[in-house]
């Protein structure tokens, strides 16, 4: 089960990443995607929707870590037209959005440090490392990507 879940979550990064190299609009996205179906995931186990799991908090947990190393890379200065939902704020505030990703990335880093080498414990522990990860989330979201209500 821990084989699998991990290599499901490398997939998700590496198809997406390979798919559209050259646009880094379609990257962020895909990379977002990843995300997001981690988050969805870890969440359904935080809300116990779901059967706690600990191979598949990992998982969740490396895929949102990947995703944090790798996601500012893809907001080039004139990516912020076209079909995104990257605010303006991104590059007006470029040291804010850097900082808000260097905290998702210490986030990140920290809560796969607290899932060891066979994913947290218990759903008390993950529930813990989660959730300043998905604090981040929230945060970024609400000052750097524009809400389509």
């Amino acid at each position: 089960m821990k084989k699998i879940a991990l290599a499901v979550s490398a997939l998700c990064l590496s198809v997406s990443g390979v798919a559209a190299a050259d646009d880094p609009i379609a990257v962020r996205k895909s990379i977002m995607q990843a995300t997001a179906a981690s988050a969805g995931l870890a969440g359904a186990m935080m809300k116990e929707e779901l059967a706690y799991n600990p191979a598949i908090a990992k998982a969740a947990i490396l895929t949102l870590n990947a995703g944090a190393k790798s996601y500012g890379a893809f907001f080039p200065e004139g990516s912020g037209e076209g079909d995104t939902t990257a605010a303006p704020a991104i590059w007006e505030d470029a040291a804010g959005f850097q900082a808000a990703l260097d905290k998702y990335m210490t986030d990140t880093a920290a809560a796969l440090d607290a899932a060891g080498k066979d994913g947290p414990a218990d759903l008390a522990s993950f529930q813990a490392a989660i959730g300043p990860v998905f604090s981040n989330c929230k945060s970024c979201h609400e000052k750097f990507r524009i809400q389509n209500n």
